[in-house]
């Protein structure tokens, strides 16, 4: 139960970082509404692909939600079960950074690489993406490491 309430923290912790990383008043924020293609429209289309997406945004964030409470459970898996097993937390950490690296990496990358980035922003977008799920790891594995 506990890794539950912790997975369930975990998904907080991501959300909240996913939206303040991507606010539009941020660098990573207007980085990513250059690559929605934003920069191109005018305030006025903007506005109205903003209204446009608002009734099934509730779908977008519950999509969003469930893919950061199965990343989270498995940062604290990680986190729980290795400390409970006599590891450090610097050691258990070096396991979620490990899958973080081999994983959410590769996965960004490759959606980088073969979506429709333009290549200008290209390795921006890369470290932006790849930062955010690194914050949000290291938050839950902290998180996580409080209650073991």
């Amino acid at each position: 139960m506990e890794i539950v309430l912790l997975a369930l923290g975990g998904m907080v912790i991501a959300v909240v970082v996913g939206t303040v990383w991507y606010m539009p008043m941020t660098p990573m924020g207007r980085l990513h509404m250059r690559y929605l293609g934003f920069d191109k429209l005018t305030p006025e289309e903007q506005k109205q692909k903003i209204e446009a997406a608002k009734p099934t945004m509730w779908k977008t964030y519950l999509g969003q939600m469930t893919l950061s409470l199965l990343s989270s459970a498995a940062v604290v898996a990680i986190i729980t079960m290795s400390m409970q097993n006599g590891m450090t937390f610097s050691a258990a950490l070096g396991f979620v950074l490990f899958n973080w690296l081999c994983f959410v990496v590769p996965a960004v990358g490759g959606n980088i690489l073969w979506g429709n980035c333009e290549s200008a922003i290209a390795w921006k977008k890369f470290f932006s993406d790849i930062g955010c799920f690194l914050v949000s790891f290291l938050l839950a594995a902290f998180l996580a490491s409080l209650f073991v």
